[in-house]
This record gives C-alpha cells, sequence and structure tokens, in this order.
C-alpha cells in the first residue's frame, strides 16, 4: 500500500504489512489557543548529541514532560522531565480514552521553520511499552511525516514509503506493531517559515 496524501484528504485508517497509522485532521478545535500557550509557557531547550567526537545541537527545540516515575532516553540524551501544564494534563485525559490506555509521558518538539527538522527513527526504546500506541498531536505549520520500512523488517520488497501531510490540529496514532517495523522522519521544508509543535504521547514502562 502506498499513501501520498493530496489537499482535502480526510484521513482516516491507513494500513501495510507492520503499519496501522490513524489520522484524524483537524482534531483539535482549540489548536490556536494551545499552541500560543505552548510557544509561551513551555521551558523549551536546544539539547545536543555527541557525534564523533563533537557535540552538535539537535535541529529543534525540545520538553519531556511525565509523571513520577518515568525515565525515557533516546539518541544518548537522558531526559529530565518538566512538570506537566494543566492544559496538557487536561488533553492527556481525552487521549488516554480514545487510544484506551494509559500515557504517562509526552515529548515536545518545536520546529521553529521548515530548517529544523527530525531524522530517519522509529520510537522503539526500551523503555516505551511496545503493546501502547504513540499518540501525535501537530499545531502550526503543516509539515510531512514519511514512514518507510525497517530496513531488515523484511518488508522493504514488499511496502513502498509513506507519507503524510501533517497540519494544524491533526492528530496521529501510530498504533502496534508500526515502531517494531517501520521508521519515520521529518524532513526538512526550506520554503516553510512558520513554526510547528509536536506532541508525542507515550507510555513509559515503570519498574513494578
Amino acid at each position: 500500500m502506498v499513501h501520498e496524501q493530496t489537499p482535502g484528504d480526510p484521513g482516516g485508517f491507513l494500513s501495510a504489512p507492520g503499519l496501522r497509522l490513524r489520522h484524524l485532521p483537524r482534531w483539535l478545535a482549540a489548536a490556536d489557543a494551545l499552541q500560543q500557550e505552548l510557544l509561551a509557557s513551555v521551558p523549551w531547550k536546544q539539547e545536543h548529541i555527541l557525534l564523533f567526537g563533537k557535540r552538535h545541537p539537535l535541529p529543534r527545540l525540545t520538553c519531556w514532560m511525565a509523571d513520577p516515575g518515568c525515565t525515557y532516553r533516546y539518541s544518548g540524551l537522558e531526559q529530565v522531565s518538566e512538570p506537566w501544564l494543566p492544559a496538557l494534563l487536561l488533553l492527556r485525559e481525552q487521549l488516554e480514552q480514545l487510544c484506551g490506555h494509559g500515557l504517562n509521558s509526552l515529548l515536545l518538539n518545536l520546529y521553529r521553520s521548515g530548517g529544523d527538522a527530525m531524522g530517519c527513527h522509529a520510537d522503539d526504546e526500551p523503555e516505551l511499552e511496545p503493546a501502547a500506541s504513540i499518540v501525535s498531536l501537530s499545531l502550526g505549520a503543516t509539515r510531512t511525516l514519511r514512514f518507510k520500512p525497517k530496513p531488515r523488517s523484511g518488508l522493504a520488497q514488499e511496502s513502498c514509503p509513506v507519507a503524510l501531510e501533517l497540519g494544524h490540529g491533526d492528530l496521529l496514532l501510530m498504533d502496534p506493531p508500526t515502531q517494531q517495523h517501520w521508521l519515520h522522519e521529518l524532513p526538512r521544508r526550506k520554503r516553510v517559515q512558520q513554526s510547528r509543535i509536536n506532541l508525542t504521547f507515550r507510555q513509559i514502562r515503570q519498574p513494578a
């Protein structure tokens, strides 16, 4: 299955071998207000990663919020949790009802313009519950999210890349087993001047 979105695409359920996506365009009616609140209130920071002995800034700003006892590490970075904002706790309750399970952490990414991006990866860190959905909300500029099978998944020969255009207020649920078999990325878009915020809710395994 190949799904290249076009303007006016109503979204819906998208599937391919090992891929399960639910796209709900314009899901959040209060997207404008939430975007402005997050731009003003979130303690955004720019992380650095170490590559070949040199520190490089990530091409985006980030913030991580989580319940007590949650720990999360990605790209070699140990995340330090910030307190939940009240508006995000209310949003989390809505999303938990929608996906049918708990969401105890939130990674926020601020893409300041089309020059900021996210490289190809899967949300498959050992801290994450593999049976839970990854729930992603987009605010601001429309950007393309690309999916492609993992090279060693055995799906590369039978599945083609998938591209979604995610706009202001769009919700995307990446259901299992997507992270085990597919990678995704947010490529640069030099012509995009507006910012985009992405909120990615996850369920983190906690010690028994």
